[in-house]
């Protein structure tokens, strides 16, 4: 009888594991199947912006690029403005990063302190800006007002602030950080400054670069306040300056006719790939440094309270 009970409970066990084997390779499938999903677009704008723009059009890119050709990096690095664009855009993006760290990490950690007078109140007002706002039009005569508009700061300050990313250091505060490390500090003469940069800031490296990582790409990416607070050239980031180069290519080639018509055509089509490679590359290359920190630092920040 217990023979056939061990043999019973080993037939068992290894009718379990021949399932998470089946489970474990059938995860392993659609996992390569999403990363390929996932990354295949990349790699088709990187095959296509190194191929003749005619066979991209007649579907014969795949899997290399067909026509090799460097005309649409040479054609777009011929405009100067776009050193300026790169110049602008890393320091709005540099610029605006620290300030938003400083800006929302600041204003998460006093909301999640549960000694902060009308805590509850304040976090309701951010909230509240999540879903509701002036507008446009009182939002750009306000800056006006401030004398901010045409000038370096108003596409770093104005727009600083991310209730978004506030809810989330907060909720890492008030699940990572414990109580008792304000406690000893208060018994060891601590005050809420020296704590906040000497004890906080450096147990929250996770949050801190995953929030760095999504206003360094959101800066980077920025081309709308720039289109509607700017007026000076020398002042555009480079994504206006990119889509610039777009627009303009795009009408020369329906304006024109003939030879000079197609050779627009194809020098727009050519750019187009150029653009995305150029605008997105340097920010990518950002992502390898922050990468240990991002999936701790969303899990642990998306913990609802």
């Amino acid at each position: 009888m217990e023979a056939i009970q061990a043999a019973s409970t080993t037939t068992g066990r290894a009718g379990g594991r021949s399932s998470d084997r089946v489970l474990e390779v059938l995860l392993y499938i659609v996992a390569v199947l999403l990363l390929i999903v996932l990354i295949y677009p990349l790699y088709f704008i990187v095959i296509a912006s190194f191929s003749d723009p005619s066979a991209v059009g007649n579907g014969q890119v795949w899997l290399f690029p067909r026509g090799f050709t460097l005309d649409g990096y040479k054609e777009l690095l011929k405009h100067e403005n776009i050193w300026i664009g790169y110049r602008n855009t890393i320091l709005y993006t540099v610029v605006g990063t620290a300030i938003g760290l400083i800006v929302n990490v600041s204003a998460a950690y006093a909301l999640s302190r549960k000694d902060l007078v009308g805590r509850k109140a304040i976090s309701l007002f951010f909230i509240f800006t999540m879903f509701f706002s002036g507008g446009l039009i009182p939002t750009f005569l306000t800056i006006r007002d401030f004398h901010m508009y045409n000038t370096f700061l108003v596409m770093v300050l104005p727009f600083s602030v991310v209730v978004y990313d506030i809810i989330v250091a907060r909720t890492f505060f008030q699940t990572s950080i414990p109580g008792d490390l304000w406690e000893a500090a208060q018994i060891d003469g601590c005050g809420n400054l020296r704590y906040y940069v000497l004890v906080v800031l450096p147990l929250s490296k996770a949050v801190i670069s995953v929030l760095a990582l999504w206003i360094a790409v959101g800066y980077w990416n920025s081309y709308f306040n720039a289109l509607i607070y700017l007026k000076n050239p020398n002042l555009y980031p480079l994504q206006l300056i990119l889509r610039n180069i777009l627009i303009t290519n795009q009408m020369q080639s329906s304006l024109g006719s003939g030879e000079a018509a197609n050779i627009a055509l194809r020098l727009a089509n050519m750019m187009r790939y150029s653009v995305i490679i150029v605008s997105t590359l340097p920010i990518m290359c950002l992502y390898p440094f922050v990468q240990k920190y991002f999936n701790q630092g969303v899990m642990i920040g998306a913990v609802k309270e």
